[in-house]
């Protein structure tokens, strides 16, 4: 796997790769890597005749409080990660390449920016459309790979690139989970053995939530229990429990639209987010 710094090294094999008549896939990442990362390389393959697989940890979506300095990074073992998954492009530019001195401008998707975790990370979906937009630009790749842990994340990510006719089709994958069903995250490094051992109890209370909002229960009362169930088992703070509309991240009202049930709660250092579809 060849490895490029520079936007204009990557545009370079991306047009090659197009002008030769291949699709070009796109798997942005922080590094820190796991299995969920890989399973999204492997679906851009399943899409793509070439995966551009990025490294950057992005400073525009951490607040000052916030774990950037200690945010995992291990470019190396990332790479041969990436590489064994199927990835022939890494683009790892450092922070100047991304922001040069003088970049001023943001994307905002107001709206779906501004509910469940853009109420707690106000800072946060601004920095995530500005890389996501500058990414996809930069690559003009044919499909783009994002998880779908970061439920919310993926839906403004494909609501940006529409709005801007960026012409990357925006594919989510599913959420990996490790045996006892916590999601995978570069984050749960973080957890200490006995707060690992409570950890899957944000998925059950989901899943408990998903099954009695299918049984007619009233999902509010169904939030209410779960926030409850997690603050008993440990975790020290609960940012929401919801079930929304899956599209437009409002509270979900109408039966026969899809919707989403979604928790972010603190346990340790860690701030764990996970999600099931109603």
């Amino acid at each position: 796997m060849q490895t490029v710094r520079t936007i204009a090294d990557l545009r370079a094999q991306a047009s090659a790769w197009r002008q030769g008549g291949g699709r070009v896939g796109l798997v942005p990442t922080m590094g820190g890597l796991h299995e969920g990362h890989l399973s999204l390389v492997r679906l851009a393959r399943e899409h793509a005749d070439h995966v551009i697989a990025t490294l950057f940890v992005n400073p525009a979506q951490f607040a000052p409080n916030e774990d950037f300095d200690a945010y995992p990074r291990d470019e190396a073992a990332d790479g041969d990660a990436f590489s064994n998954a199927g990835a022939e492009l890494l683009f790892a530019p450092d922070i100047a390449e991304v922001y040069p001195p003088g970049h001023v401008t943001q994307v905002s998707v107001p709206g779906l920016s501004e509910v469940l975790d853009g109420a707690f990370r106000p800072h946060f979906f601004g920095g995530v459309a500005t890389i996501a937009a500058k990414l996809l630009i930069q690559a003009m790749a044919d499909v783009a790979v994002f998880g779908e842990k970061d439920y919310q994340q993926l839906q403004v990510i494909k609501r940006m690139a529409r709005d801007l006719d960026i012409p990357t089709e925006i594919l989510g994958a599913p959420t990996s989970r490790e045996a006892d069903g916590l999601a995978m995250s570069s984050r749960n490094r973080y957890l200490t053995e006995d707060e690992r051992a409570a950890a899957p109890t944000i998925f059950a209370v989901l899943q408990e939530i998903t099954d009695g909002v299918r049984g007619g229960v009233g999902a509010d009362d169904l939030c209410a229990i779960g926030r409850a169930r997690l603050l008993d088992v440990g975790f020290r703070d609960v940012d929401y429990v919801s079930v929304v509309d899956a599209e437009t991240l409002q509270p979900a009202t109408d039966a026969s639209r899809p919707a989403r049930a979604l928790a972010a709660a603190w346990l340790g250092k860690a701030r764990l987010i996970d999600n099931l579809p109603v």
